[in-house]
């Protein structure tokens, strides 16, 4: 159960939100939380996470793991020495304003493995893309150019989210069936190129509007493993209550 919360709060707020929302999670037991947080909220968060079972992850990095003239970057091992454990890569935040693309996810996904740290790489249609039928050919292509060329080891240490574009931020939601149509979708094109074994092991991820009222339902499709949760991970009451489904 993981929370992305793009551009928002201060390293203040980061604490304030820990101190209601550990003692809220304390208890769960059978599932990973994870919570990325902006750059500046790394070290307050790993500071109030400390001996708990909730973990820290960024929300990119860059594909170099070395020290370089990078203005404005942040690579891996700086982020693992911050504390972090995952990161997200390829958010279609990220495909949409900043210019990401498969080839990039690939070489930030490298470059996350590099240095220790469990991409969580997200994939997911436009709306356009859904009407016109072509959902499961934008998500064969995603995955084939973002995480395609890993090896089976690598691919083994990864986290996939499936995040259609059309659902994120906007209030809808793609009904159970139709996550569970994409995750299975996802998880027979893994099968293809990894084998069976790889495609039951690894996690898949929905994300899209996940709130405490739909979380169970989706929860309960046999394809979906957890949640990528955008504006609901940011309230404490909100984010336990999903992780606590």
């Amino acid at each position: 159960m993981a929370g992305n919360w793009k551009m928002f709060k201060t390293p203040a707020e980061t604490t304030a939100f820990f101190e209601k929302f550990l003692p809220m999670v304390a208890g769960a037991t059978g599932r990973d939380v994870l919570i990325c947080p902006p750059f500046v909220n790394i070290a307050a968060a790993v500071a109030a996470t400390a001996g708990s079972n909730v973990g820290v992850g960024g929300q990119n990095l860059y594909w170099s793991t070395k020290e370089g003239a990078f203005t404005g970057e942040v690579s891996g091992p700086m982020l693992k020495a911050a504390g972090c454990r995952s990161v997200i890569i390829g958010h279609s935040e990220r495909r949409q304003f900043f210019g990401e693309t498969d080839e990039t996810v690939f070489k930030r996904t490298k470059a996350a493995l590099e240095s220790g740290l469990q991409p969580v790489v997200c994939v997911g249609e436009l709306k356009e893309e859904r009407e016109s039928g072509r959902t499961n050919d934008v998500l064969g292509t995603q995955l084939s150019g973002g995480i395609g060329g890993l090896t089976a080891d690598e691919f083994a240490k990864i986290v996939i989210a499936y995040e259609p574009v059309w659902a994120i931020g906007t209030g809808l939601v793609a009904t159970p069936e139709m996550a569970q149509d994409a995750h299975a979708f996802i998880r027979s094109h893994v099968a293809a190129k990894f084998g069976n074994n790889a495609a039951a092991a690894v996690r898949i991820l929905y994300g899209g509007s996940v709130k405490p009222d739909n979380v169970k339902g989706l929860m309960a499709q046999s394809d979906i493993d957890g949640a990528l949760v955008g504006g609901a991970s940011l309230k404490p009451e909100d984010f336990a209550s999903i992780v606590n489904f």
